[in-house]
């Protein structure tokens, strides 16, 4: 068995379904194998004789089968599972710290399309890094595993019950009240869930602390995601929520991805919130007033972004590699060298809150926007002085070879040497990945995509017609290279 291909990053993802008219690649022999390696590399690492290990889904028509088959594979390896059902990542996450469990396994592909699937694992230190995923993939692949005597036990558990309730107590401790006292009784909040696991954010956190949440939508889990991508980034689904925020006068709006570690909200306007607009709410939230913080995001973030974190809230705009766990991550390892950086954010909308175990939390990160406006602070007034760009677009161009990663970085090298030959042309100083551009309309960064043969094109311009002349510029440099496919551009 070679399981590689299955390896995206920090998780474990495939094809889990044929309804969407692909072969399945997360087959139940590799749902088993690859937990029950999981399990021995748990069992090397921690050193423990009785294992208790979590395990929970969400709404992907797939989940059910890939838990039983996950399931098995810890049972057969002695270990206690507490199967915890239809739950958000994160909260798999907190029951290695509030559960009594030595570990978790998520059953989830985020807002990939219904067909696909996955394995997400955790230990009390976070989430897996890629370098434990190729351990464990190399464990399964020469069919390694525990033979243990006796097989475990199945309990089944309501986490979400309790990870709601500690939601509802960041809430009351933040706005000084009681849940007695309904903190948010006097604010009409929409909720869309995208038919994932989120929503029981609508009726577990927000209605039981007064909030009306008439208007909420898509809060039933149905892994055919009927009504739009469950996809904070997703032009549709951010439509959607917008629409449901202005026909019920709500004063803010929820969305969340499937699995919850994903979050974008509306204000009370019709302004979507999310890419910079949320980095920048959230960079507001986390140093709380006080300057000199540092703030990690990823690479493609703006330069009114950088501006707002370095100028209005006075702290350092560190960008990094894209991918939520390099920004959470290289924020770890600045806290470590003592620099206070209390939040790592990815475009994306993954927010992980150093007060919150630099855990990606999109519920936790709405608790915290739940919390300014159950203060009084408008999000309108907060991002006043956030400069947005006139344009912005993403472009990825296929790389048509089989070392497309060697391929790719020498493209970047060349496009260095032309930008240096080039006096319209400046380097930005904080290139971390790729290279980002300064051109006299905005930039563009070029970077190579973390997994797949594609390299990737982001665009900003302050001015209209700002990219269609950076593309009109740059397109003969590109079009030297015959294995790069620009068609897209």
């Amino acid at each position: 068995m070679d399981y590689s291909a299955l390896k995206s990053g920090t998780d474990i993802r495939g094809v889990a379904s044929d309804k969407g008219g692909k072969a399945v690649s997360l087959t139940d022999s590799a749902v088993y194998d690859i937990t029950a390696a999981f399990a021995l590399w748990l069992k090397e690492k921690i050193l423990k004789d009785n294992i208790t290990v979590s395990i929970g889904r969400d709404s992907r028509i797939t989940g059910p089968a890939i838990m039983e088959r996950a399931q098995a594979a810890l049972v057969d390896s002695g270990f206690t599972v507490k199967n915890c059902g239809l739950s958000s990542t994160p909260a798999m996450f907190m029951t290695t710290l509030d559960g009594g469990c030595d570990a978790a396994v998520q059953i989830t592909a985020s807002h990939h399309p219904f067909d696909r699937n996955g394995l997400k694992f955790f230990t009390k230190d976070g989430g897996l890094n890629s370098s434990d995923i190729l351990e464990i993939i190399d464990l399964a692949n020469n069919e390694k595993r525990l033979h243990s005597d006796k097989k475990g036990t199945v309990i089944k558990v309501d986490f979400m019950k309790s990870y709601a309730a500690h939601l509802r107590k960041v809430i009351c401790d933040g706005v000084g009240k009681t849940e007695a006292d309904m903190p948010l009784k006097n604010y009409k909040i929409v909720v869309d869930a995208g038919n994932g696991a989120g929503g029981f954010y609508a009726y577990d956190v927000l209605e039981k602390l007064g909030a009306d949440i008439m208007g909420s939508q898509f809060l039933e889990p149905d892994g055919m995601f009927p009504n739009h991508i469950p996809n904070p980034e997703n032009a549709v689904a951010m439509q959607s929520i917008t629409d449901a925020v202005l026909k019920n006068n709500a004063d803010l709006g929820l969305i969340f991805d499937t699995d919850v570690d994903r979050a974008g909200c509306v204000d009370e306007k019709g302004e979507k919130i999310n890419r910079n607009r949320l980095i920048a709410l959230a960079a507001y939230i986390a140093v709380n007033g006080q300057k000199g913080k540092t703030i990690v995001t990823d690479s493609v973030t703006s330069d009114g972004l950088h501006d707002y974190i370095e100028d209005t809230l006075d702290c350092s705009h560190y960008r990094f590699k894209r991918g939520y766990k390099n920004v959470i991550n290289k924020a770890q390892e600045l806290c470590s060298k003592g620099i206070d950086t209390p939040l790592a954010i990815e475009t994306s909308g993954h927010a992980a809150f150093k007060e919150n175990y630099f855990l990606d939390d999109g519920a936790y990160l709405v608790t915290k926007i739940v919390i300014e406006m159950a203060k009084g602070k408008k999000i309108k007034d907060v991002l006043s002085s956030l400069k947005m760009p006139a344009e912005e677009r993403e472009v990825r161009f296929d790389i048509l070879c089989d070392d497309f990663k060697t391929y790719g970085e020498e493209i970047i090298k060349k496009l260095e040497a032309f930008v240096n030959e080039n006096a319209e042309y400046n380097l930005a100083d904080d290139n971390r990945e790729g290279l980002r551009v300064i051109t006299k309309n905005g930039w563009f960064l070029l970077r190579l995509s973390v997994h797949d043969p594609v390299a990737v094109m982001n665009f900003e311009s302050c001015a209209l017609g700002g990219i269609a002349d950076d593309i009109k510029k740059i397109r003969p440099f590109l079009a030297q290279f015959e294995k790069l496919d620009i068609s897209t551009l």
